[in-house]
């Protein structure tokens, strides 16, 4: 039995996770900043699962608290999953930085600032995995996405070097990029249905490649293929195509 820690953990694929671990016998931490739900879905998993799962207040914007959350949890969670992370907007954040900030910090400083505290509790007893969820869009920029793609391409390589780092102490970092899931956050877009993935097929990929110790998946294997093909487009002919 392990103890999983979910950071953002309000979001549908958090809630995919949190029951894949719960029904499995596995304790949660919930982190996030909706309280009244986080309390709701942590009663649901107890009641359900018969397993202990306790929501505390995690803000991924409020980085001088980072480490004082992880400490007041009181127990090391064996597995960290952050799962937090913001679409926004291309073309408010464009034009408006404020915009364009919040989607930097949401999607790439707040998890390297929560991650840098686990990982190094996690180096200095040598154990412990934690599982970054990035995005395809990191690994080329695309017109229509660009300012969420940087930031995940930083997130996929802040991943990469982490892992890195921690592999001669035992510690396992496993990095998601799973292509277009149908969530809130995806909700009203159109989604090739062949292409898109539903927060459970996250849920049971991860659980799978954590218990393989795996480095790198793609929730949907036909991504992987998708990406190689765009990552090879040469950059003349690329940056003429509407993306």
């Amino acid at each position: 039995m392990s103890t999983v820690l979910i950071l953002g953990a309000a979001s549908d694929v958090a809630m995919a996770c949190a029951n894949e671990y719960a029904k499995k016998g596995n304790n949660l931490f919930l982190g996030g900043r909706n309280m009244d739900q986080l309390a709701i879905n942590a009663n649901d998993l107890q009641i359900r699962y018969q397993v202990k799962a306790k929501a505390v207040f995690f803000d991924a914007l409020a980085f001088d608290t980072h480490a004082a959350f992880y400490q007041q949890l009181g127990e090391r969670p064996d597995i960290t999953i952050c799962v937090f992370g913001l679409l926004g907007d291309q073309k408010v954040s464009a034009t408006n930085w404020e915009e364009c900030k919040r989607v930097i910090e949401s999607n790439y400083v707040g998890a390297v600032s929560i991650l840098n505290v686990v990982a190094n509790d996690y180096e200095r007893v040598k154990q412990g995995t934690i599982v970054g969820i990035s995005s395809v869009a990191g690994e080329r920029g695309r017109q229509s996405n660009y300012i969420y793609g940087s930031a995940k391409a930083g997130f996929t390589a802040y991943l990469s070097g982490l892992r890195n780092r921690l592999t001669t102490s035992g510690v396992t970092v496993l990095t998601v990029k799973p292509g277009f899931i149908y969530t809130k956050m995806t909700e009203g877009l159109k989604l090739p249905k062949p292409l898109t993935a539903k927060p459970e097929d996250l849920g049971r990929a991860i659980a799978k490649a954590v218990e393989k110790k795996k480095n790198v998946i793609y929730v949907l294997p036909i991504w992987r293929l998708i990406m190689l093909i765009i990552r090879t487009i040469p950059e003349g002919i690329f940056k003429k195509l509407k993306l």
